[in-house]
């Protein structure tokens, strides 16, 4: 019955998640004298994320009014997974893909898992986090030598964070034929399937690793302790959008790195919990600040006014060119991030 119960709210939490717009009186004074935008005005942006609290600087920018500050009216949608995402912004379904930056290299190569052959209009804009990736199994499983024999779930085999948790197995002495792997889509699923214990250990960040820990699971390992330097989410679109859309490109960067500013200011604390407990209704105020202790820890939380972390990028080119096929040496960082649009929005000379 507890195993039941323990699903049942992970099920109202996934299904609770908000990733639609919504307006919220929170709009601070320095925002409303900055700029003030009627709607008829707004520029519309459609951004497309995966379920998690690392979306809180867009639900904050949103709900505190700053995409409109600067002239955005912005849609979020949500994905299933990133074989469906990056398919999606192939086709131009949305303009704003918030993702790894392993998808936006994997498919410039052509090694997606997305039937869509190469895509190298897709470029990375903007940095957000390391990701928050760790490694949590299921409850009994306290070592990683306990892991020989289980099933393992990824989003997909050659993209997302598969091969950080490959890499994390190595380096705790465990080879590909000590375990097996099964895709299982994005976090909310992977999730999912680990609350029904379907999977015996997957990776995942905040709030879902947290609500597993207070569930009994186990979390063995982290991303950021594992490889020092990651970059994890980023921003990403078509450079053929971008170049015909740079205006509204800038803004969103100007509206999300000013959200992650109003988000580390310590006196906005109780306003920035408010914001996560309105936009995933399900999450306690307990869970909620543990989730602010993780995704706002000055030294691992989000990247201060969203760099990229070029470091990051090359530990990502290096996973890539050891695990991924066909196999290439990845090596320019700058062939899958283009740091102009960035450079523009916060007024940074190259």
């Amino acid at each position: 019955m507890k195993t039941l119960n323990i699903f049942s709210s992970a099920c109202v939490y996934i299904m609770t998640l908000r990733l639609r717009q919504k307006s919220l009186l929170l709009f601070p004074m320095c925002f409303l004298i900055a700029f003030n935008a009627h709607s008829r005005d707004l520029a519309e942006l459609t951004i497309n994320v995966f379920p998690g609290g690392f979306n809180w600087p867009a639900y904050a920018a949103e709900d505190l009014g700053i995409f409109k500050a600067n002239g955005l009216r912005v849609n979020i949608q949500g994905t299933k997974g990133s074989v469906a995402q990056m398919t999606d912004l192939s086709e131009g379904k949305f303009d704003i893909a918030m993702t790894a930056i392993d998808n936006i290299v994997a498919y410039v190569e052509g090694q997606g898992e997305a039937p869509i052959g190469a895509q190298p209009d897709f470029v990375a804009v903007m940095g957000s986090d390391n990701s928050f990736l760790s490694l949590v199994c299921e409850p009994g499983i306290n070592s990683f030598s306990e892991l020989r024999g289980k099933n393992l779930s990824v989003d997909a085999r050659t993209t997302g964070y598969a091969f950080v948790l490959f890499e994390i197995l190595e380096k705790n002495n465990l080879t590909p034929n000590d375990y097996t792997v099964q895709t299982a889509g994005g976090m909310t699923q992977r999730f999912s399937a680990l609350m029904e214990k379907k999977h015996s250990a997957t990776m995942l960040s905040a709030p879902f690793n947290i609500l597993a820990k207070n569930n009994g699971f186990v979390q063995l390992s982290s991303a950021i302790d594992v490889f020092g330097n990651y970059q994890g989410n980023v921003a990403a679109t078509k450079r053929s959008w971008a170049e015909k859309n740079s205006d509204k490109l800038i803004a969103f960067i100007q509206s999300y790195t000013q959200a992650i500013d109003w988000l580390y200011e310590p006196k906005n604390h109780d306003e920035a919990i408010k914001i996560l407990l309105a936009n995933v209704p399900s999450l306690t105020p307990e869970l909620a600040q543990s989730t602010y202790q993780e995704l706002l820890n000055p030294k691992t939380g989000f990247f201060k006014k969203g760099a990229m972390s070029i470091p990051g990028i090359q530990t990502v080119l290096q996973l890539r060119s050891k695990y991924a096929k066909p196999h290439k040496e990845l090596q320019d960082p700058f062939k899958y991030y283009d740091p102009k649009y960035y450079n523009r929005a916060l007024n940074i000379k190259p």
